[in-house]
């Protein structure tokens, strides 16, 4: 009979495309569900690195409070970290000429708030651009970004002790809470730089310097010297 057949075969189409049409949701489905657990994996270790984050942050800020050496004359570490130099260097922006210097590293894992050397005022302050090498390197004293601050003290008059607030490869904000003319006790927490970085202390030369290479200074507590 003509056209026998046709009908069921037409069923038959239909059927087969709406199980594939039903194979394909369930199939995106499973894809979905895949997907979802894979995302809320990928999520919760977002949220892991965040914490570890979090808490790094909160050890890297974290802001002591010096126990202050109370003898007159003496200078105290302006940061935590390691002596690797102690030199005599050319500073004449504040200090006039040739003088001693003391270097001190901040690694990542040092504490980053600054403290004064000594009590007095903040006679000289001065922003200057630069490079962010490695603070490892002492040359990068010479190059990077850097924050000279001079201070006139208090118990020695007419002396002058200078802080250069260095930037490394990692740090790159330097952030000052002091300016020219404020007064200062010994030891006050006088700016804050964020992450690896490096601090430089200029002394007269008739300083006795009291620190030795390689040793760790607490910022506002180590005595590195003793003004004559």
């Amino acid at each position: 009979m003509k056209h026998s057949g046709k009908a069921l075969r037409a069923a038959f189409r239909l059927i087969v495309w709406t199980l594939l049409a039903v194979l394909a949701l369930v199939g995106m489905g499973y894809l979905a569900l895949f997907i979802g657990k894979a995302l809320t994996a990928v999520a919760w270790i977002i949220c892991s690195v965040w914490v570890l984050f979090a808490l790094f942050t909160l050890y890297f800020f974290r802001d002591p409070t010096p126990r202050v050496p109370t003898a007159p004359g003496l200078v105290v570490a302006p940061g935590h970290g390691k002596v690797d130099v102690i030199d005599r260097v050319l500073e004449p922006r504040f200090m006039g000429g040739e003088c001693q210097r003391i270097s001190i590293f901040l690694s990542v894992f040092d504490v980053h708030v600054q403290n004064a050397p000594v009590g007095g005022r903040v006679a000289f302050f001065q922003y200057m651009p630069g490079k962010f090498l490695n603070a490892l390197k002492t040359e990068s004293a010479a190059h990077n970004e850097n924050i000279l601050l001079g201070f006139a003290a208090a118990d020695r008059p007419g002396a002058r002790v200078g802080v250069r607030l260095i930037t490394g490869l990692i740090a790159r904000r330097l952030v000052p809470w002091v300016k020219e003319g404020d007064e200062v006790a010994r030891g006050e927490r006088i700016s804050l730089i964020q992450f690896g970085s490096r601090v430089d202390v200029y002394l007269p030369l008739d300083a006795r310097v009291k620190v030795m290479l390689g040793a760790r200074v607490k910022g506002g507590e180590t005595v590195l010297a003793e003004l004559a």
